[in-house]
């Protein structure tokens, strides 16, 4: 018996280290799950493309488990009814993902909506928007995660669509820009909507960046259906004509200077990402000025990687 004891004390010592490793390893496996590495996905205007099929092929695709959410620009296309039945359907669709899953608004959704009289239903559309898809402080989809609404403040309480989250390092959040011209209505006396947006989300931006500097994030997000052209520095003279829109107004030009003067107080850095269309065979792409960076996807699918540290915090994954 005494002989073989130190086969058994062999034994035991092989059997500690190796828990030991295992435990080790588990602990490596938790760091990485806990830290600021992650991905996430954005869908471009796939509903306006190809309708609901499109909308729930991309929210099916989304099924990658160590995928942190996706943001799908969009419910419906120009042709669709307004009608609460397509609303409807289309928020069951988000029920269903198996990612968690936030909507950002598409002009689609509602600028264009009229009633049977062919009055603009566009306000009204948009409050029964925000009542389906932003009623919780949560994201849709089976997986939850928490999200803080502009609508808490209540100044501000109708507009739930703006709403931030962070995931590691990251702090995320939507804003309501519709594409066409940010809903700026040339005629005299129409523009209360935008007027009364415009101050939400100038208020909402302030927050954004106080949090991020409070938090001291690495990076800040930010999500719309229009492109406030982020990169597009202040121009006088001719150059100034032709930097103005049709309308002659801008309706992203205030939103744009904020930007711009925030994120130069800010040491991290800044991506605008939106869903304007691309040239034909383009693919999207981050292009950077200093520390402001933009991202368009059309009507694509992208992943976006983000690193844990660095100057090159985000990186395109495939697109779809």
């Amino acid at each position: 018996m005494r002989a073989r004891r130190p086969f058994v004390f062999a034994a035991l010592l092989a059997a500690a280290l190796l828990a030991s490793g295992g435990a080790g390893a588990a602990r490596d496996k938790k760091k990485d799950k806990d830290g600021n590495a992650h991905h996430f996905a954005i869908v471009g205007h796939r509903a306006a493309t190809d309708g609901e099929d499109g909308l729930k092929s991309a929210l099916d695709d989304a099924k990658d488990e160590d995928l942190a959410f996706v943001v799908v620009t969009g419910i419906k296309g120009a042709n669709e009814a307004c009608g609460d039945r397509v609303y409807q359907k289309r928020r069951d669709l988000f029920d269903k993902a198996r990612r968690p899953a936030i909507l950002s608004l598409s002009g689609n959704d509602w600028t264009g909506c009229r009633n049977s009289a062919g009055r603009t239903a566009a306000i009204e559309r948009l409050n029964r928007l925000r009542e389906l898809f932003y009623g919780e402080p949560e994201s849709l989809g089976k997986q939850k995660i928490p999200m803080t609404r502009l609508s808490s403040s209540p100044r501000f309480r109708s507009y739930a669509e703006n709403a931030h989250w962070r995931v590691g390092k990251v702090l995320y959040a939507t804003i309501n820009l519709p594409a066409a011209n940010n809903h700026y209505l040339p005629a005299a006396g129409r523009n209360s909507e935008f007027e009364d947006r415009a101050v939400a989300n100038r208020f909402w931006l302030n927050r954004l960046f106080a949090i991020a500097k409070q938090d001291k994030v690495s990076a800040v997000v930010l999500f719309a259906e229009g492109n406030m052209q982020p990169l597009l520095q202040p121009a006088n003279g001719l150059r100034a004509l032709l930097q103005r829109s049709p309308t002659g107004y801008d309706g992203f030009a205030d939103t744009r200077r904020q930007v711009q003067m925030r994120a130069a107080k800010f040491l991290g850095q800044v991506l605008v990402v939106d869903s304007a269309g691309l040239p034909k065979e383009a693919k999207p792409a981050v292009e950077w000025h200093g520390n402001v960076g933009h991202l368009s996807v059309g009507a694509h699918a992208v992943e976006v990687r983000v690193a844990e540290d660095g100057k090159n915090v985000f990186s395109l994954g495939p697109v779809r």
